[in-house]
């Protein structure tokens, strides 16, 4: 649906906050924001073009992982607030749909301390590791099973006051001195924003039947063809491709055959399980995330896109910066006459 006319969040009862909040884009970043401001009472609407089943998020195998995302600073410490906040909803909120589970990462070459490390309040070296590889990490990570964490995001939104609504926007709208805008569009940020630094990383996952695999596994020394099993309650997620610059979102058979047949090499509990299903997703990649506030005219427009393949690894620590900025921008407002 095409928004007739200059949009406007309804406004809620009681709200305590004078600057009105649309968020465009409902991937995993655009709907954690989206519940953050929520949470702190902001009047908040949801506009996208793809509803969240649609997204790249959804193709996800959604392992806390912090990976393809850049500057490392600050990945390191929004990776270690969401690790924070997915572990606290998993304890707190099982129907959420996320899990911590046990896993290993595998590397061959050199071994040395990710430089993710003071996200994780865990990391075991692993010295038993099979014939190719030269060691690798145990630990224990947040995981997602996005098929039912989306939709419990989306209902998280609208038990706060917020809505969702599929809308083609041809272009951000435009924010006001009672009205930020937040651009959480991922890939389409490129023709929204003019930024020709954001291309797509395709990535091709395979779900198959769930035969029993427990703890997830991860390798990626060919980063065109990295390497990952992520188990959930009713499927296993395979995977993975990552070509740069490929706009393709069909999956490829041949590709598949390939990735699951990687993956069982190293996990072959995954010889002979059904595949369910193939799925394609384009990551929005940038050299560094971009999260910060633009002036247009006399309101704000919030950035935040650009996460790569760590969209929901990064999730609610970009969250808390977006409502960092969105109160910043408020607090700057001229008063509303």
């Amino acid at each position: 649906m095409r928004p007739e006319g200059p949009y406007r969040p309804r406004a809620r009862r009681g709200t305590l906050c004078r600057v009105r909040v649309i968020v465009v884009g409902a991937g995993v970043v655009g709907l954690s924001a989206a519940v953050r401001l929520a949470e702190h009472r902001y009047d908040v609407a949801v506009l996208a073009r793809d509803l969240p089943a649609e997204t790249t998020s959804a193709v996800a195998a959604a392992l806390w992982y912090p990976y393809r995302a850049s500057p490392r600073d600050a990945v390191t410490r929004w990776s270690a607030a969401t690790f924070t906040e997915l572990t606290r909803l998993a304890e707190q909120s099982p129907a959420c749909g996320v899990s911590s589970r046990w896993g290993t990462e595998l590397v061959r070459g050199q071994v040395t301390t990710p430089w993710w490390r003071d996200a994780v309040p865990r990391l075991d070296r692993l010295r038993d590791v099979p014939a190719g590889y030269d060691g690798g990490w145990r630990l224990p990570v947040p995981v997602a099973d996005m098929s039912v964490y989306l939709p419990w995001l989306v209902a998280r939104l609208e038990a706060l006051g917020g809505t969702l609504t599929r809308a083609w926007l041809p272009a951000l709208p435009t924010p006001g001195r009672d009205l930020t805008v937040v651009n959480a569009t991922g890939l389409a940020s490129r023709a929204l924003t003019g930024d020709p630094t954001l291309s797509p990383v395709r990535g091709q996952v395979v779900l198959v039947e769930q035969v029993g695999v427990e703890e997830w596994l991860l390798e990626h020394s060919d980063e065109a063809a990295l390497t990952y099993v992520v188990p959930r309650q009713e499927v296993v997620v395979v995977g993975g491709t990552a070509v740069e610059g490929d706009y393709d979102p069909r999956p490829d058979p041949a590709t598949g055959a390939a990735v699951l047949a990687r993956a069982t090499r190293l996990v072959p509990a995954l010889a002979g399980a059904r595949v369910v299903g193939h799925r394609v997703g384009l990551r929005p990649a940038r050299p560094t995330v971009r999260l910060e506030a633009e002036q247009v005219g006399e309101g704000t427009v919030v950035h935040c896109y650009g996460h790569g393949g760590a969209g929901v690894t990064l999730s609610w620590g970009c969250a808390d910066d977006v409502l960092a900025a969105v109160q910043h921008a408020g607090a700057a407002a001229p008063a509303t006459r």
